[in-house]
């Protein structure tokens, strides 16, 4: 795909999935996730071509400007968009599929310090909710959805739904009629039933208290 054709799928995948996009003109200027997106292509292509310093210096000038740190090495692709984008972080060895969605806040880091695979794959349409962290060298599938604040450091199965921390899957979606198949989830069923024990016995104690206590007998007089 040409550059200027995958620039301008880049704008309308801003358009696309942010309502607050009004104009293909408005996304070139104002969004600093398309703009972190058009740096990283040309520190990206430095890096590629050997020219490392010259590539995190062009990266170092792009966190400056837009908050948003790429590096160099980061493999990215095509309809990638950045939500907002302050504070999120990725990887050199990280790898992202095609019409991936993050929000602000989200970090693709590393938990190894070889010069090897450290940093996460996102598959296709792959969705990672705001201060979400992806740490290390794990896979999350096509279609996967990482739920705001999580943190992942497993791999993740296409169409699935993953929160908490550490992140655990709680729903898939069928990509055939896109029904959404949630999971039994022993945790949170387990808070419910405490929550549940905890009213219970806040009645109980209200109702002990309501109740008039026997009469105490008068005091002995003083000898």
């Amino acid at each position: 795909m040409g550059l200027l054709r995958s620039i301008r799928r880049d704008i309308k995948a801003a358009r696309k999935r942010d309502p607050a996009a009004t104009s293909d003109l408005e996304v070139a200027l104002t969004y600093p996730g398309f703009h972190a997106r058009q740096i990283h292509r040309f520190a990206h292509a430095l890096h590629r071509s050997g020219f490392r310093l010259p590539a995190r210096l062009v990266s170092h000038v792009g966190r400056a400007l837009t908050g948003i740190e790429i590096h160099p090495g980061a493999r990215i692709g095509e309809g990638f968009f950045i939500d907002h984008g302050m504070g999120v972080v990725i990887g050199e060895t990280t790898i992202i599929g095609k019409d991936c969605h993050l929000f602000q806040g989200v970090t693709l880091g590393g938990t190894s310090t070889r010069r090897a695979k450290r940093h996460p794959t996102l598959g296709d349409n792959v969705v990672v909710g705001a201060g979400a962290k992806v740490i290390g060298d794990v896979t999350i599938g096509d279609n996967a959805k990482i739920g705001a604040g999580s943190v992942v450091v497993t791999n993740v199965p296409a169409n699935a739904t993953v929160v908490g921390v550490p992140g655990h899957v709680v729903a898939y979606v069928d990509p055939g009629d896109d029904t959404v198949l949630r999971l039994p989830d022993p945790e949170w069923d387990i808070i419910q039933r405490l929550e549940e024990r905890i009213t219970q016995l806040e009645k109980r104690i209200a109702q002990m208290a309501e109740r008039p206590g026997p009469e105490r007998p008068p005091e002995a007089g003083r000898k």
